[in-house]
């Protein structure tokens, strides 16, 4: 028993010298040094993943024509080739700059962010393709424009190549011929470019326009799941595809991609408006001609509805007619009466 007695104590000693001795102070300080590095860390990534998260506001239009080439009338076509230049831009000087090709700290851990850069992107890439292959030209016989045939594939590179070359490098070179190909629109002579606001460009544009919203507004609706009934050859009794497929077709987006279409569809309806509002003042006498500017403001007015403030920190994804809301479905159906219009707009243009 005193033996043990005896031990216990040693064991007892030894640990407070343990404790006082120097070295394992040191060691304490540097590891509570450490934990309080890795704390600040964590609240500096943390605060900018919450400034860079912030959806940019949008910018009015109108006021691009404030510094145009001329102060007393607007160049046709000088708004639209502006405006998307000035969308671009947005992609690049928001806060935390471009994200979807990071590869550090915070933004490599965000996707919400680039998902919705990749929904402005590829409304910057459509625009940019209608402003080449038709806007510009007069009949397809017509020479196309060199700037805009240099910043057309300048703006499909790859969106998330962050070296040789970083996608942020090509798409500036975008930005600049597109706005040179704008000033250029106020030159007279040899070297003046031309923008032809007609009626069948209008038309094309935004055939492109409806197929990428009617594809958003099937994506975001399969979130809960759908049972659609396939009508792929619908309307053509000498249809064929290449391949079988079912009759009744169950649809339903991966529970982990929900937020990344929901914020995809957020960028695509933000680029819209702005494309749209200049759109309006370029293509105003055929608008007019038409009766057919009220209808482009119901486009506006509808997207401007899918760009309603977000009060959740999550994207919400209950049941249709569930006890919690589903983000997705309210903004398919914004989605949904815009291509609707879309749709009534078109056929309005291709009337006499």
């Amino acid at each position: 028993m005193p033996i043990k007695i005896f031990d216990h104590v040693k064991r007892i000693t030894d640990r407070v010298a343990t404790l006082v001795h120097p070295g394992s102070w040191r060691s304490r300080g540097v590891a509570g040094a450490s934990g309080a590095i890795m704390l600040i860390a964590a609240l500096v990534f943390f605060l900018l993943a919450f400034l860079w998260g912030q959806e940019p506001d949008r910018f009015e239009v109108h006021q691009i024509g404030q510094v145009g080439p001329g102060p007393n009338e607007m160049v046709t076509g000088y708004m639209t080739s502006m405006t998307l230049a000035r969308v671009a831009r947005v992609l690049l000087e928001k806060p935390g700059g471009y994200l979807s090709n990071d590869v550090m700290l915070p933004g490599v851990m965000m996707d919400n962010v680039p998902n919705w850069e990749y929904g402005v992107l590829v409304q910057v890439r459509d625009l940019a393709r209608s402003l080449r292959n038709d806007m510009s030209r007069s009949q397809s016989q017509s020479v196309e424009n060199k700037q805009l045939s240099e910043a057309e594939p300048l703006f499909n590179f790859d969106n998330s190549s962050w070296l040789f070359p970083p996608s942020e490098q090509q798409y500036r070179k975008a930005i600049r011929a597109v706005t040179h190909y704008a000033n250029g629109l106020s030159l007279e002579g040899a070297d003046k470019t031309q923008f032809f606001a007609r009626a069948d460009n209008l038309r094309d544009w935004l055939a492109i326009v409806e197929k990428r919203l009617g594809s958003l507004s099937q994506r975001l609706s399969a979130s809960v799941g759908q049972t659609r009934i396939n009508t792929d050859l619908a309307g053509d009794a000498g249809a064929v595809q290449s391949g079988s497929a079912a009759t009744v077709i169950e649809v339903k987006t991966p529970w982990l991609e929900i937020d990344d279409v929901f914020y995809e569809a957020r960028g695509a309806t933000w680029a819209l408006i702005h494309f749209m509002q200049a759109i309006e003042v370029d293509f105003a006498d055929v608008l007019k001609k038409k009766n057919a500017r009220i209808s482009l403001q119901q486009i506006v007015r509808e997207l401007e509805g899918a760009q309603e403030p977000i009060w959740s920190p999550v994207v919400l994804n209950g049941r249709g007619f569930g006890f919690v809301t589903n983000y997705s479905l309210i903004m398919a159906s914004y989605i949904s009466r815009a291509n609707a219009a879309v749709i009534d707009l078109r056929n309005l243009l291709a009337q006499g």
